[in-house]
Formats: structure tokens, C-alpha cells, sequence
């Protein structure tokens, strides 16, 4: 089979050279993909804001909820966990334990929500625009972000109630959020290809989701782990994001090594299949949308 050259349209700036997007019958090489992306990089800033506005669109207390939410996660957990079941916090508060949970796990399940079904909710752009596909999941993965932010100064003003502000080593907040983007870009490439040929996807999405959180270690400390299940348990990556996390924010040790390794390897397994399997589907999104 040949190729297709297509034209790119649109007014070209000055000293800017006009290219053009060979079509191929299967998926680009990584590295023409790495460029056409670079090249479309503020689609993606664009997209995500949009996303953003919309979400907050005539609500009475708009970005508040990025408080508001992570708050009363955090006030269950303590609850239940903390007071009900006993489970040990050691020396950290437990609101502050399960709040540092509650930040990764909201980071990263924002994005899976919005990114799973970003084909799905721009058919027009999908069928009649040309740009990287992955640009859709990828902005919807950062629309997290913000909240992320809002809440983030949340935290901090409740550890200086607490009388427990972050250390030197909250240096490695910026790492453990983009550890966290990356796998939740990783199964958002996965959902989103399943989502566009199965519609099933969009139902079980919400259970699939919930039974990732109450297996993850949001809400209570992963020394709470027993030892037998150790090894599973560092299979979830959002353990080991959640690890980073409160490294970052609660100064905890960093964890034993073979098993954070374990998990981040479960990480790059995720993420490298479903950018294999969305480099393979893309072609056909048109078709099936």
C-alpha cells in the first residue's frame, strides 16, 4: 500500500516552513509520533483548559470542590479507619496520612475518568481534524492538574494546623506527580482504545476504579500491608505512586527497593502496552466512532 500526503492547512507565520503528514497504513515510528506531537504540543494545552472551564461551568463553588472533595474523603478515612478500625498511622496524624492518599489517588483518577472517554465525547474532531490522537487522552490526563494544585494548598495549611509541615524532601513532589500522570496516562491509553470498540467500557470503568481504590493504600499506611501480601500488593502501580507521595509530603523513608522497583515495572509494562495498543487502534477510531 502507498502512502497518503496530506497538507496541512492554515496560515503559516513568518519564517515557518510548511510540512507536510504522511498517512501510512500502519503506525508511525515512535519518533515521528514524539515530533508530530511536539509539533501539535499547544492542542494539548487548549484541550485541557477546555476541559476545565467546562467542568466548572454554573457550579456555586467552582474550584472549591477540589477542596471540598478531598476533605470529606479524608474525614471518612479517618473515621473509619482511623478511630472505628484502629488501623496505626504511627507518628503522622492519620488525616494527613489519608489525605496524602487522597491526593495521588484523585491525581490520577481524574485523568483515567475524563481520558477513557475523550474519543467518545469529540467524534467531529476525531473524524475530521487531523492531529496525534493521543493528544486527547494525554490533555485529559492533565486536567487533573488544577485540582491537584487547589488541594494541594489544603494540605499543606492542614500539616501547619498539625504542627507537621513537609521536609526537605517534598524536592520530590514534582517527580511523584509526574510518576503519577504517567501511569495514569498509561491505563488511560488502555480504557480509551477499549472504550471507543466496546461501549461496555463506560459502565465498568466506575468499578474497575473502586476496586483499584480500596486496593490501593489511599487511606491507610502501607506498613498496614501484611507481609504475605507484600509482593501482590507493590504489583498495583498506584501503590508505588502513593509511596512517592507521602515520601514527599509526610518526610517517610523511601521503601524497601526491590518492591517499589517491582511496582514501577508494572508501571512501565502498562503504560508501554497501551501506548502499543492505541498506535495500533488509532487508525481505525474514524471508522468506529
Amino acid at each position: 500500500m502507498g502512502t497518503v500526503q496530506v497538507k496541512m492547512p492554515g496560515r503559516m507565520r513568518e519564517g515557518e516552513k510548511a510540512y507536510s503528514v504522511d498517512i501510512l497504513p500502519g503506525p508511525i515510528p515512535l519518533r515521528e509520533l514524539f515530533r508530530d506531537v511536539w509539533r501539535h504540543r499547544e492542542l494539548i494545552t487548549v484541550l485541557a483548559s477546555r476541559d476545565i472551564r467546562v467542568r466548572y461551568k454554573q457550579t456555586a463553588l467552582g474550584v472549591l470542590w477540589a477542596i471540598v472533595r478531598p476533605a470529606v474523603a479524608t474525614f471518612v478515612f479517618t473515621f473509619v479507619f482511623g478511630n472505628v478500625a484502629g488501623l496505626p498511622s504511627g507518628t503522622i496524624p492519620y488525616p494527613l496520612l489519608a489525605l496524602s492518599g487522597v491526593l495521588a489517588w484523585s491525581l490520577f483518577s481524574e485523568g483515567v475518568s475524563a481520558g477513557s472517554q475523550s474519543m467518545l465525547v469529540n467524534p467531529n474532531l476525531v473524524t475530521k481534524v487531523y492531529f496525534p490522537r493521543i493528544i486527547m487522552p494525554m490533555s485529559a490526563t492533565l486536567r487533573g492538574l488544577v485540582d491537584f494544585a487547589v488541594a494541594a494548598t489544603f494540605y499543606f495549611a492542614l500539616a501547619w494546623i498539625y504542627g507537621m509541615p513537609p521536609g526537605w524532601k517534598v524536592a520530590f513532589l514534582p517527580i511523584a506527580v509526574l510518576y503519577a500522570l504517567f501511569v495514569s496516562t498509561g491505563f488511560t491509553l488502555w480504557f480509551s482504545v477499549l472504550g471507543v470498540r466496546y461501549r461496555d467500557v463506560a459502565h465498568a470503568l466506575p468499578f474497575v476504579l473502586q476496586a483499584l481504590f480500596w486496593i490501593s493504600p489511599v487511606g491507610y499506611a502501607i506498613a498496614a500491608i501484611p507481609e504475605r501480601w507484600a509482593v501482590p500488593y507493590w504489583c498495583n502501580p498506584l501503590t508505588s505512586v502513593i509511596a512517592i507521595f507521602r515520601v514527599s509530603l509526610l518526610n517517610e523513608p523511601l521503601p524497601e527497593t526491590p518492591l517499589f522497583l517491582l511496582s514501577v515495572a508494572v508501571s512501565i509494562i502498562v503504560f508501554t502496552g497501551g501506548l502499543s495498543l492505541f498506535r495500533r487502534a488509532e487508525t481505525r477510531f474514524a471508522d468506529v466512532i
